[in-house]
């Protein structure tokens, strides 16, 4: 009985040609890895692709010239293929650059230097990222700091009001599509709400010591047990300023860090997910402003969930981002005022501050600098302060949610909640109350 049965058909009106095939043991074939059911006979749909051409191994024997048809100029069958010197131009080319062997850079370095960037997501979050900026987990924002933002003095005038407002801008009115993505909407509230923030400049005269830096680059060196490390690349908004923040935690806090022990993850590597490379600057250290910019020293830094569409970071990694650029700052203010060589702890520890958010969930950081001797696990520790996933509204639907004709979430803006923008506006009232 014959396994397949072949139909052709012809079709008069046109000069097309259809070939249908119809196999009975389809599923015994696909099992075995046999041939799929194709409606088309051509090598390129229904064939593999052909492996590629091994390059034959030339062998030489020492005390043997072999012959070619170089002086030929022509191709001889039985003589071998002349080989000829490599063609090197007499001017550079940059469609046709050959980066010299990794070795032969000026720059390169036996022992490797693992870099934290922009793109980095590490596998362990914030974990990993306490272990190698030699810091203690506190969670939630200090007290001191929620404190001002209660006070009625410090407040924005019709300040919820206004706030939605602004959550409705970036959600509903400022686009033209019927809803704008979440890296617009994002990007807008933070601008909205640093705007609103800014309106107190009237009855706080230090916000007009402030500017906002977009794209400014970052690198910080430090050496973390035996491994060299790296913090660089361009992180999110920056808000600087031009004296620095005042310590958040006292001497005696700062003294009963000795005690704590720094959570392990073995064994995994604290270097996973980093950056191996052997060509680098040794001792770089770069705030990413000249040394007479009046501006120069670090308030809070803003990230944006889904502001690289390349790298899209999980809320975890996220956090830990935020703590290893927060801390990059931190180092490389306190190498440039101490030195790089001098490890011990700072008379004045070094506050920055950090607010991560997708457009509607917030994450809150607070990140102390006291010591820069990060060689061992003892010693004093530096701190943070972490506040994670905080809400600023429920919904914001352009259509209300419907679900068996019951209207489950109305259109428009629902469930605001105002002690979400009032630890916002804490951290922008830090060091101008």
């Amino acid at each position: 009985m014959v396994s397949s049965l072949t139909a052709h058909c012809v079709n008069t009106m046109g000069s097309s040609f259809i070939r249908v095939v119809f196999r009975k043991d389809v599923n015994r074939l696909s099992a075995h890895g046999g041939d799929r059911l194709n409606f088309s006979t051509s090598r390129c749909v229904a064939a593999k692709v052909p492996p590629a051409r091994k390059p034959r191994e030339r062998v030489e024997i020492p005390g043997l010239e072999m012959v070619t048809y170089g002086e030929r100029m022509h191709y001889v069958p039985g003589l071998a293929k002349p080989v000829s010197p490599q063609w090197e131009r007499d001017y550079k080319d940059p469609r046709h650059y050959r980066a010299p062997p990794l070795h032969n850079v000026p720059l390169y370095k036996e022992q490797p230097c693992y870099v934290y960037n922009q793109r980095t997501s590490a596998l362990e979050g914030v974990r990993q990222a306490l272990w190698l900026s030699k810091a203690k987990l506190i969670s939630g924002l200090p007290p001191q700091l929620l404190s001002l933002a209660e006070n009625p003095a410090n407040q924005i005038t019709d300040q919820d009001e206004r706030v939605k407002n602004a959550i409705k801008h970036a959600r509903f009115w400022d686009t033209t599509e019927e809803r704008p993505g979440k890296q617009k909407y994002s990007n807008a509230l933070l601008l909205n709400l640093l705007h609103l923030c800014a309106t107190l400049q009237d009855r706080k005269p230090a916000f007009r010591k402030r500017t906002l830096v977009e794209k400014y680059s970052l690198a910080a060196t430090l050496k973390r047990g035996e491994d060299l490390f790296q913090i660089r690349g361009q992180n999110g908004l920056l808000l600087n300023c031009m004296d620095p923040l005042p310590e958040v935690a006292g001497k005696k806090e700062v003294s009963d860090t000795v005690d704590h022990v720094l959570e392990s993850f073995y064994p995994i590597s604290p270097t996973i997910d980093l950056q191996k490379v052997h060509v680098y600057k040794e001792e770089l250290n770069c705030l990413g402003f000249r040394d007479d910019y009046p501006y120069r020293h670090a308030h809070t830094l803003f990230f944006l969930e889904g502001a690289d569409e390349s790298c899209k970071l999980r809320p975890e990694q996220l956090r830990a981002k935020m703590v290893m650029f927060t801390f990059g700052n931190a180092l490389a203010r306190a190498h440039k005022l101490y030195g790089v060589q001098t490890q011990h702890m700072l008379d004045r520890p070094i506050t920055v501050q950090a607010v991560g958010t997708n457009g509607r969930i917030f994450q809150f950081m607070v990140f102390q600098l006291n010591t820069t001797d990060l060689s061992g696990d003892d010693g004093i520790k530096n701190q943070v302060w972490l506040d994670e996933d905080v809400e600023l509204y429920d919904f914001a639907k352009v259509r209300p949610l419907i679900k068996k004709k019951q209207v489950k979430v109305p259109a428009g803006l629902a469930g605001y909640k105002p002690e979400s923008f009032n630890k916002f506006l804490a951290l922008y009232l830090h060091g101008a109350v």
